[in-house]
C-alpha cells in the first residue's frame, strides 16, 4: 500500500454553473447510485440494515430519496465535480 498518495483533482474552482447544470448534476447523482445499487445487486448484495462484506448486506440498497442526506451529497459532489470538470475541459452542455 503506498501511503504517500496524494489526491491531486483538476480545479474546478473557478467554473460556475447555472441552474440548469445544477439540476443535471442531481440527475446524475441519482443514477450514480442506482448504478452503482444495481452493480450490488448484480453481485448478490441485499439490503440490510448493517453493512456485511462476507454475507454482501448493505444498508445504502434503497432508493435514492431514502439515501441520509450525507451519502446524496457525496453523489451530488461527484456529479457537479465531472460537470465542472468538462466544462473547465471546454466543453459544452446542452440540451437537445
Amino acid at each position: 500500500m503506498n501511503n504517500k498518495y496524494i489526491p491531486q483533482p483538476i480545479d474546478t474552482s473557478d467554473v460556475a454553473v447555472d441552474k440548469e447544470i445544477a439540476e443535471i448534476s442531481e440527475r446524475l447523482a441519482e443514477n450514480t447510485h442506482e448504478v452503482w445499487a444495481k452493480g450490488r445487486v448484480d453481485e448478490g448484495w441485499v439490503y440490510g440494515e448493517t453493512l456485511d462484506r462476507d454475507k454482501k448486506v448493505h444498508p445504502l440498497l434503497v432508493p435514492y430519496d431514502e439515501l441520509p442526506e450525507s451519502e446524496k451529497d457525496y453523489d451530488r459532489r461527484t456529479s457537479l465535480e465531472t460537470l465542472k470538470l468538462l466544462i473547465k475541459l471546454g466543453y459544452s452542455i446542452k440540451k437537445q
